[in-house]
């Protein structure tokens, strides 16, 4: 996903004057040969994230379209007071492209680690959050996200489906469970191939989303309508409950009961380890989502 971000960032480049990328030493070597082409709209800031966004907003607020990148936390927790100011507040908008996800680089320790970063953007009003599940699906975003003028929150990551699925606002229904099913998987980005194995033997409907804000609430609703329990499952590769808050609004005028798994919000991880031994603690790996889903849904 990363070298996808970069050759359609280098396009964006060439073919636009109005856009812009806006780094802080990350990444760096990927662009210097769209720095040599395009002086002034290649800017490197060094190690200074507050500064990154700053000059972003200002970039934006010109009528240029800012592509800020860096590792998830060092483009939405360091600096995210001034992604409160600098851009929502002044009503301006840019793509930001992280990479790094909760714990893709964990040898790197906690300080490269970020499973709070959707559910810290959704404090402020306006973001759209692009989660993809495939080098394709993140191409086509940033390719739609260039051009506008809004907020948009591309997060990157190693992990990847098998497949790409249509990018859109909508729930994409991979496999469509009986009248009298358990309910709905929702799997967000990278966790589908995953949701797919674990939930094989379950009668359920899972359906997909690269897109996670603005949610597809009435896609939601009419899939629960559908199954014979309205119960959800979500499965996202961040913090625990991000989306519960969603799935809470999109049924609001039924019974319902839901279950969110995530990165753990009650346990820190110390050791290093991978990101496979990352998946394992949180409960993300197949054998966890598949005990976590029939523990569920078989009540």
């Amino acid at each position: 996903m990363r070298d996808t971000f970069a050759a359609a960032t280098h396009e964006a480049l060439d073919r636009d004057p109005r856009t812009a990328l806006v780094l802080a030493a990350i990444s760096a070597g990927m662009f210097r040969r769209a720095a040599a082409r395009h002086p002034g709209r290649v800017i490197d800031l060094g190690i200074r994230e507050q500064a990154m966004i700053g000059v972003a907003g200002g970039l934006a607020l010109t009528g240029m379209r800012p592509i800020v990148h860096s590792y998830a936390p060092f483009l939405v927790e360091r600096p995210f007071e001034q992604l409160k100011i600098s851009l929502a507040h002044q009503g301006v908008g840019a793509v930001l492209v992280s990479i790094g996800a909760s714990h893709d680089t964990s040898a790197e320790g906690r300080t490269h680690q970020a499973p709070g970063d959707v559910a810290l953007l959704d404090t402020l009003p306006g973001w759209t959050v692009h989660v993809p599940g495939h080098p394709d699906e993140a191409r086509t975003m940033m390719e739609r996200a260039v051009p506008g003028d809004d907020l948009v929150y591309l997060r990157l990551s190693t992990h990847s489906n098998r497949a790409a699925l249509p990018v859109g606002p909508r729930l994409n229904v991979v496999r469509t469970g009986s009248s009298r099913s358990a309910g709905v998987v929702v799997a967000v980005g990278p966790m589908l191939d995953r949701v797919l194995e674990a939930t094989a033997d379950l009668d359920v409907t899972v359906a997909h989303t690269s897109t996670v804000r603005p949610f597809d609430h009435e896609g939601l609703s009419t899939l629960a309508g559908a199954a014979g329990n309205a119960d959800v499952l979500i499965v996202e590769p961040y913090l625990k409950g991000t989306s519960a808050h969603e799935v809470a609004e999109a049924l609001a005028d039924r019974r319902h009961r839901q279950l969110s798994l995530g990165v753990s919000r009650r346990s820190e991880v110390r050791a290093y380890g991978t990101a496979a031994d990352h998946d394992r603690v949180h409960g993300l790996d197949v054998e966890g989502i598949a005990k976590s889903a029939r523990d569920f849904f078989l009540v």
